[in-house]
């Protein structure tokens, strides 16, 4: 069996409700988001998915990572890694993009990065390395992060720039997989939030 990469985004917080640039500002879901992470978690219960037995889980330490694996019924299987930690967004953290482009009109993330933050060859790395451990046995991995971290670990899984990202959109409680096609890393779904109804 090829590896896939189950990605899970954390449910809706405050933060990404308002649009802020949350990094690594620890911001608790809201009951919007513990019940989408509670509606995720009967979706894998259900087939296809039946539980995901054998799976690896990781998941990011900050709480609204953590919080959204423990509701979907993966808590005690998850194993926290600071590789899946969203950017830090140093100067930009708790901004909304109009906020963000008021000072610096036309910037963009995934071309400019972020002042007294991480760069975009740091994110990268990250996700390169997570990427690595995802392809290192015949196993399924699940994980449970962030917007911009899963989108970068989604170009990178595809051998593409970090600027690939700028084309994924990724709302809260979203599944999507990492998988092949034709021997070739591929989309297999995409920011599938049908368990939301």
């Amino acid at each position: 069996m090829a590896p896939r990469i189950l990605l899970a985004r954390h449910g809706q917080t405050q933060w990404s409700l308002a649009g802020k640039h949350t990094g690594r500002t620890d911001i608790p879901l809201l009951a919007e988001g513990r019940r989408g992470a509670e509606l995720l978690g009967e979706r894998l219960r259900r087939a296809p998915w039946s539980s995901l037995p054998g799976v690896e889980v990781r998941t990011s330490p900050l709480v609204r990572a953590r919080e959204t694996g423990e509701l979907a019924g993966f808590g005690d299987r998850a194993e926290t890694w600071d590789a899946l930690m969203e950017w830090d967004y140093g100067a930009y953290e708790g901004m909304t993009p109009a906020e963000i482009a008021a000072v610096r009109p036309g910037w963009l993330i995934w071309r400019d990065g972020v002042p007294e933050g991480e760069t975009l060859a740091q994110v990268s790395a990250r996700a390169d390395e997570v990427v690595a451990w995802a392809r290192s046995a015949d196993r399924d991995v699940l994980v449970f992060a962030h917007g911009h971290i899963l989108r970068t670990l989604a170009a990178r899984w595809l051998g593409l720039d970090i600027s690939f990202a700028a084309r994924l959109r990724l709302d809260p409680t979203s599944l999507s997989v990492l998988g092949w096609a034709y021997g070739e890393p591929a989309i297999e779904r995409w920011n599938d939030t049908g368990h939301l109804g």
